[in-house]
């Protein structure tokens, strides 16, 4: 016996498939779904059948935008370098580092990390581009901003192999102990990188 009705328990079914949503997470959010009234569904519904209609991906970065545009705005504006590229797992990794309104450069979205496990390979992803681009627009710099985890490292040790024999430089974003992290908290990989990255105390 269904505690409740079928349409409800297929609609958490559908918000508990979302990434990062638990169950209880997935059951609130049918909850309000349901008693904020049919404008809301509705909304929701127009958005959701219109995403794949007019959203794309730039030719050149690979990052998100408009359905029909060619290059991203990041991309075709004339006070970005385009010979400084970072090099990020996800479309959305751009926004976290364009709110630090530090990054002048151009961005190259790969789609994804190597990851064996999850069969993603190389080939799967825009390394291939990557490399082609660097001679196109004479690239000096790509910065490596791939996430401090062994598939982000993975990922950037390769990209790095693919590149020797050309002249770009190639960094990696510092990497160490987050402000308010207590040592005994931190994995493996961010001491390491902590180690690495150590610097002197005036």
């Amino acid at each position: 016996m269904n505690v409740l009705p079928p349409a409800l328990l297929e609609l958490i079914e559908a918000f508990g498939a979302l990434p990062g949503v638990g169950p209880r997470t997935a059951e609130r959010y049918a909850y309000f779904v349901l008693k904020a009234g049919q404008d809301v569904p509705d909304r929701l519904a127009n958005h959701l059948k219109g995403l794949h209609n007019e959203v794309g991906y730039c030719q050149k970065t690979y990052a998100l935008v408009s359905k029909g545009q060619q290059f991203s705005d990041l991309y075709t504006d004339p006070s970005r370098n385009k010979r400084l590229v970072a090099v990020v797992a996800e479309p959305f990794d751009i926004v976290a580092l364009e709110k630090t309104g530090q990054f002048h450069g151009t961005y190259h979205v790969l789609g994804g990390l190597i990851s064996p496990i999850d069969n993603i390979n190389p080939e799967q992803l825009h390394i291939a581009e990557l490399v082609k681009r660097v001679a196109e627009d004479a690239v000096e710099e790509i910065i490596l901003a791939t996430n401090a985890s062994v598939e982000g490292e993975s990922t950037a040790l390769y990209i790095k192999q693919c590149l020797q024999g050309t002249k770009v430089k190639v960094s990696r974003l510092a990497q160490g102990l987050p402000i308010g992290v207590d040592l005994e908290y931190a994995d493996q990989v961010t001491l390491t990188r902590a180690l690495e990255g150590r610097t002197l105390v005036d």
